[in-house]
């Protein structure tokens, strides 16, 4: 795993973009074609802005959708879907988004979109980690032996106040309680992964991911694992590092 720690967060943003924007792009020359894994929320903001200026033919990449909320609508303010397509299927018109419908049958839309992502390799895996230390919607503790590459997933109050404490919802109570969520394997298959993680909030997360055991408990320890990982990090979420 690289690790990169920036002094600000459009900084760390721009470098993170640069970074898979360089992936997709080899991948389009290889392969003619490239498939990306997008993440949303608050950290994902700068690198998203600056990823959708890249000089690619974004009408050959394919996107996957990383992770889903159960029951609420894509209107909601919080929609994975609506923040990723306005913020960048809008913008860039890719050959394919496959969203989550987090409105439909769950075990049917996992089913519908395992079969879509198995059908051939992620170049790029775009993510973030959360205050508890979730890979995409695998709340502590994750799943690291399903093989299915889309499950329904509980949210556990940690989770549930990060996602009040960035304003995406009114109350607590208003944030759903189920999700549906990229397994932690079917990330881990990803050919290459770019972590972005601002704020000094994922402080400690980060810490634990980098310098503890890999275990259920820190699921996004498991990037200690994945030899093409490029982690992101500004002087918050980098504070507690022994390493650095």
């Amino acid at each position: 795993m690289e690790v990169h720690v920036f002094s600000t967060k459009a900084t760390l943003g721009a470098e993170a973009a640069r970074q898979g924007a360089s992936l997709i792009s080899t991948a389009l020359n290889k392969h003619g074609s490239a498939r990306i894994i997008l993440a949303t929320g608050a950290s994902q903001f700068e690198m998203l802005s600056e990823l959708v200026k890249a000089d690619l033919d974004w009408s050959k990449v394919t996107v996957f959708h990383l992770d889903e909320y159960i029951g609420i609508s894509e209107t909601h303010p919080a929609s994975f879907r609506k923040y990723l397509k306005e913020r960048f299927v809008e913008v860039v018109n890719p050959a394919a988004f496959h969203a989550i419908n987090g409105e439909s049958d769950p075990q049917n839309e996992c089913s519908r979109l395992g079969a879509l992502i198995s059908e051939h390799e992620i170049d790029v895996a775009f993510v973030g980690i959360g205050e508890n230390a979730h890979l995409a919607f695998n709340d502590p503790p994750a799943d690291f032996d399903t093989e299915e590459p889309y499950i329904v997933v509980d949210l556990d109050r940690a989770c549930r106040q990060q996602q009040l404490g960035e304003g995406w919802f009114p109350s607590l109570e208003a944030v759903p309680e189920k999700a549906i969520s990229m397994s932690v394997k079917q990330i881990m298959k990803s050919s290459a992964i770019i972590c972005t993680v601002p704020d000094e909030r994922k402080a400690e997360a980060v810490q634990k991911t980098l310098e503890g055991t890999v275990i259920p408990e820190v699921p996004a320890s498991i990037l200690q694992k994945h030899p093409r990982t490029w982690l992101y990090l500004d002087q918050g979420s980098s504070l507690l590092l022994n390493k650095i």
